[in-house]
């Protein structure tokens, strides 16, 4: 039996179902009769070889679905909204239409993506494996990474940075040269267990700065929360206990809850505690007192993720370091 799901071929299927590769045709795109038995055998042979039909040879064909793909761990950070809207724009000007799709951490999801012929595939994941990843890519599937961590194992993958190292890094600085020594750093909340390690660069740009200024970090990091309101009872309870004057949170609604438990506790922003996102979206300014934050630049990095899928797939060489775009600083009232 193969396992492996791109390895097996329209002949293999034929073979073992006993009929020949047009009747195997015929089942897959359900554009001619065939009898029930064969279709049967057809049916029965293509789920135990795990055979998905080749999209390269599809689309050389001119069968390219104009389909592509954005997988995400989850959708709720405002974030996403406005990248969304550029990558929408800049696919519909390819004549492509994007699609919105959570992140399964199974064999089946990635069996799913490959029957489905897309044009491209834009992950922006800290949960994906990256052996998974790669089986698209060997599928034959465009693949773009926006970088939140290191893929030191995926190979042919387009890479664009969307600097969140280098902008956790330089919030850090910047909070420092206000005065600000005793931080308190707010990860993810998550139900999945899908929670920040040092491959995710928001994080590690916060420690590497915070090491390199001679702070205090390991033991001022929030994370292992479920629900907004354990993230909120957590940061109250390390204030009680521990001195605070910044909370850097690695997202703005992160940030917005580092907020409510500042000043549920009494302690007045940004007088007595610093609070700072990132992101740049729109909680951020219509919150009260308005967030400080690391804006990405989501229209260049959206531009240049359709680009990249599009030269993946007419052959162009990729940029081994992909691409980078740094973040701007927003100061608002919060600091």
């Amino acid at each position: 039996m193969k396992n492996n799901i791109a390895c097996a071929t329209r002949a293999d299927v034929a073979k073992l179902a006993g009929v020949s590769e047009t009747v195997v045709s015929y089942v897959i795109n359900d554009n001619r009769y065939v009898e029930k038995t064969k279709r049967a055998r057809v049916l029965a042979a293509i789920d135990e070889l795990h055979y998905q039909p080749n999209s390269i040879a599809r689309a050389m064909k001119g069968k390219g679905s104009k389909h592509i793909m954005f997988i995400a761990d989850h959708f709720s950070n405002g974030n996403f909204g406005e990248l969304l809207s550029k990558l929408d724009t800049y696919a519909y000007q390819e004549k492509c239409f994007l699609s919105l799709c959570t992140n399964r951490d199974d064999e089946e999801f990635i069996r799913q993506l490959i029957s489905r012929r897309l044009d491209g595939i834009i992950i922006s994941s800290v949960s994906f494996l990256e052996s998974r990843i790669q089986q698209l890519i060997d599928a034959g599937i465009p693949v773009v990474l926006l970088k939140n961590r290191d893929y030191n194992n995926v190979h042919g993958a387009g890479m664009v940075s969307t600097g969140l190292y280098q902008g956790a890094g330089a919030a850090v600085q910047y909070l420092y040269d206000k005065g600000r020594r005793h931080f308190l750093y707010i990860d993810r909340m998550s139900t999945r267990n899908h929670f920040s390690t040092m491959e995710d660069f928001r994080l590690r740009g916060f420690a590497d700065k915070m090491d390199e200024l001679g702070l205090d970090w390991k033991t001022r990091v929030i994370t292992g929360c479920a629900s907004s309101d354990e993230v909120v009872a957590t940061i109250q309870s390390f204030m009680e206990h521990s001195p605070v004057d910044t909370i850097f949170a690695r997202n703005d609604n992160m940030a917005c809850l580092g907020l409510q438990a500042v000043v549920q506790s009494g302690r007045l922003v940004p007088q007595d505690i610093s609070v700072m996102g990132f992101d740049s979206t729109d909680i951020s300014r219509y919150v009260s007192p308005s967030l400080t934050t690391m804006e990405v630049e989501k229209e260049a990095v959206a531009k240049a993720a359709i680009q990249m899928l599009i030269d993946i797939r007419e052959g162009k060489p990729l940029n081994d370091e992909g691409l980078l775009f740094p973040t701007k600083l927003i100061e608002r009232q919060s600091t």
